[in-house]
């Protein structure tokens, strides 16, 4: 009995390591065909910004209950009276593969956006009061594939983002802002800043813009986004932008997919930089090493035991824009993407500087 229990246990072992083998070898393959959904997309009714004056339809807002945006990880603590505004647009947490859009009460991509807003836009919340509102996303499988039906689900979660953003310049009122999102989020705001920054009024009132986990051309794409890159720690109203790799790293899939692609100025990004800004040192470009990572956040199942690791993790800007973050990051589980892609932990890895970061550009607001 023994050596049949431990004959079964050698195979599970042999197909689990088959399995991650397969994964490394053809983990984009194998995730185009089974997250992306093989059907039509359902055409959504278009939200106003009148149907955002709900409580419901935001995930955090100043005056909601249990918002997880105000949660900190042990010595830190959210401002009581902070002097700004923040809109921050969560992460692709809809991982269905039958639906192109996320129901607004999808319970699962609630409660993982939930998850995001702890370790992504908690990072503002001595700065700003934060809004982050549901939208009915893209699905996961819309960022892998090129079919017309997932530029749709885009199109349609992004006229949710803008009628939320509407709602919350009412609810700002003249207070200064910050924007900040991540991948689909990251995706959304970029294209905010094109219809409701740039060449307006509003521009004079955004402290910065953290434009995370979303690749932005400097010659194709920044021209049209209403404001110039972050160069240097103290400026202000300057869009920040970084993607975090392992190494070796492996960023064909990204760079083949971003140079395919035609720009907010209607060039082509093929071959054209990219934004990266060192989040350690909130500067362009350049390098800075593990003992300037003021923490890193190492998350546990729901963030409320997570920790702070210091001096662990260095930034260095490479080739074409890409954030490199050496080779032996944490472990930080399974969510680390083909290519040594830390895409999921854009924010974590340097949650502490980024707070640092947003009080700094805060300071110099208006000076």
């Amino acid at each position: 009995m023994a050596r049949k229990f431990l004959y079964v246990v050698a195979v599970l072992i042999v197909l689990a390591l088959a399995a991650s083998f397969a994964y490394r070898l053809y983990g984009v393959q194998l995730m185009r065909q089974f997250m992306v959904p093989a059907g039509e997309v359902v055409a959504l009714p278009p939200a106003a910004a009148a149907d955002y004056a709900r409580a419901e339809l935001w995930i955090a807002r100043p005056d909601k209950p249990g918002n997880p945006a105000l949660w900190t990880p042990q010595g830190y603590s959210p401002a009581a009276d902070p002097k700004a505004a923040v809109f921050f647009v969560h992460p692709t947490s809809f991982l269905d593969t039958k639906m192109w859009n996320a129901p607004l009460d999808n319970a699962d991509a609630n409660a993982r956006a939930a998850l995001f807003l702890r370790g992504q836009a908690s990072a503002f919340n001595s700065v700003g009061a934060i809004w982050a509102p549901r939208y009915r996303q893209a699905t996961f499988g819309a960022f892998l594939t090129s079919k017309k039906q997932a530029q749709q689900a885009l199109d349609f979660a992004y006229r949710d983002v803008l009628a939320a953003f509407d709602a919350f310049l009412v609810e700002a009122g003249d207070r200064p802002i910050l924007l900040a999102g991540h991948s689909q989020g990251a995706l959304h705001l970029s294209r905010l800043l094109v219809d409701r920054v740039a060449g307006k009024p509003l521009a004079k009132r955004i402290v910065a813009a953290y434009v995370v986990g979303w690749p932005v051309s400097i010659t194709a794409d920044l021209p049209r986004m209403g404001l110039s890159a972050c160069e240097r720690p103290d400026q202000t109203g300057c869009i920040l932008s970084w993607q975090s790799f392992a190494e070796p790293a492996d960023t064909a899939l990204i760079m083949d997919t971003f140079d395919a692609t035609t720009g907010f100025t209607g060039a082509s990004r093929a071959g054209t930089a990219m934004i990266c800004t060192n989040p350690l040192t909130g500067a362009a470009g350049g390098a800075a090493p593990a003992e300037a990572n003021l923490g890193a956040l190492i998350p546990d199942r729901d963030f409320q035991g997570a920790s702070l690791a210091v001096g662990r993790v260095p930034a260095r800007c490479d080739g074409r824009g890409f954030l490199m973050i050496g080779s032996n990051p944490p472990e930080l589980g399974q969510y680390v993407l083909p290519g040594n892609n830390y895409h999921v932990f854009d924010y974590s890895l340097f949650w502490a500087n980024i707070r640092q970061d947003a009080e700094r550009r805060m300071a110099a607001f208006g000076k």
